[in-house]
């Protein structure tokens, strides 16, 4: 990984002051005006909440743009409420599904833009039976694959997801 999550974390806190919800088609022609060296890294984080007795779901979606593979990031959030529908807070299928769906998306929002350039989608989902999250591991690697044709990437290598949407709901929930 080129980016570590520390250096995300100050990058992040570097465009806090000017970040704001995308427009995809800004997003689409910055990527289209950087070299073919540069990375894309999608990911998408939620976070449950209850208001008024009903349960609802923050969806963060971050697009990272590592200019030429090398140099600082670009990055592009995105943040929506949507009703939670999970009966079970440590069985969170529903919301972690929506995540998928989210990040799967944008991939193909931005598939036509991205050309050759690397592309990763990253998914807030940990492997390890000890966490809600590893009940959708193989249903959600196995629908990024086939809808968006590259393999996902999880938790500890999904920064994208973990850290930078993650990250991004504080900064765009100002």
């Amino acid at each position: 990984m080129a980016t570590s999550p520390v250096h995300l974390v100050a990058i992040l806190e570097y465009y806090e002051n000017k970040m704001k919800q995308f427009d995809i088609d800004e997003v689409k022609e910055y990527i289209r005006q950087s070299t073919p060296e540069s990375k894309i890294y999608l990911g998408c984080d939620s976070e449950r909440t209850r208001h008024d007795r009903v349960w609802w779901a923050d969806y963060t979606l971050a697009i990272v743009v590592h200019i030429d593979g090398k140099h600082g990031c670009k990055i592009f959030g995105y943040y929506e409420r949507e009703r939670d529908y999970d009966q079970k807070k440590n069985r969170p299928n529903i919301r972690l599904m929506t995540e998928v769906y989210k990040v799967s998306q944008l991939y193909l929002e931005l598939k036509d833009c991205i050309d050759d350039r690397h592309v990763e989608v990253h998914l807030d989902i940990n492997p390890n039976v000890n966490y809600a999250s590893n009940v959708v591991v193989h249903q959600a690697i196995g629908y990024i694959r086939g809808t968006c044709d590259v393999e996902a990437l999880i938790k500890p290598n999904a920064f994208a997801a973990s850290y930078a949407a993650d990250r991004l709901k504080f900064i765009l929930n100002r």
